[in-house]
């Protein structure tokens, strides 16, 4: 029974998803067109979708900003990547205008992908020259004086890892424009709102945005030592979590998976 309840409530969060992106297409079209539209866009998406879901799926947002950013000021937004929920977590805790570089896959949803593959930097991971090619898309959103946000884990989908190694692709974009990284931590994803629905409650997600790290003076050489720094970062915070949420949900998904899925 419990089982049926979480797949209701999954399907009842994607139904949530649907609604906006439905009812102000129109709007949204003619946004996507104008050459200034996209800050009405993520306004949008972070006043209005962001909440409906959130809200609607039962979870409140508690946020903490340690960081001392600069909201006029140019970053790479990186946070772990546990959740469907993370994109509308970050829309919350971030109210400048950023640009998401994400899957092309997305494209494909109906009516969505239309607006996504206008309003985001995508990219095909299997494809070399799409990843290439975010360079230089990512140049014309800094250059408009936009953040770029990036989910740094590989195979982020897998339940049983509390924190995966992270993709070069963020740091090299970073160290190339001497854009600072912000990095934030979702404590509660993990456990509340996993990938997939064997487990999950509604609550308070949890929040922190840090101090950015500098990149200033950092070459190509750097990259690794960047991006190993910043994983480190985002690990001990989770492991150091009172909740022990993302810590917790690692151990359920292992009790009942033992060997795996």
């Amino acid at each position: 029974m419990r089982r049926i309840l979480l797949i209701v409530w999954r399907v009842w969060f994607y139904t949530l998803a649907a609604i906006p992106v439905l009812v102000l297409f129109p709007l949204l079209v003619v946004l996507v067109f104008l050459p200034n539209g996209y800050p009405s866009i993520f306004w949008i998406a972070r006043n209005i979708w962001s909440p409906f879901i959130l809200i609607g799926t039962g979870f409140w947002t508690q946020i903490k900003n340690i960081s001392g950013a600069k909201h006029n000021q140019s970053y790479l937004l990186i946070a772990n990547h546990t959740s469907y929920i993370d994109p509308f977590l970050i829309l919350r805790a971030w109210k400048t205008p950023f640009v998401f570089v994400g899957k092309k896959e997305l494209v494909e949803i109906p009516i969505f992908g239309f607006i996504y593959k206008r309003a985001a930097i995508m990219v095909d991971r299997s494809d070399k020259k799409s990843r290439f090619a975010v360079y230089g898309l990512a140049n014309k959103v800094i250059h408009g004086g936009y953040s770029v946000c990036i989910f740094p884990e590989k195979d982020y989908l897998d339940e049983a890892i509390l924190l995966n190694e992270f993709k070069r692709g963020a740091f090299k974009l970073a160290i190339e424009h001497q854009l600072p990284i912000l990095p934030m931590v979702f404590y509660d994803p993990k456990r509340m709102f996993p990938w997939h629905t064997y487990f999950g409650f509604p609550g308070v997600m949890r929040i922190e945005i840090h101090p950015p790290f500098e990149t200033e003076g950092y070459t190509e050489e750097d990259i690794l030592e960047l991006q190993e720094k910043a994983r480190e970062f985002i690990h001990g915070k989770l492991l150091a979590d009172p909740k022990q949420r993302a810590v917790t949900a690692v151990g359920k998904w292992e009790s009942l998976y033992p060997s795996g899925r």
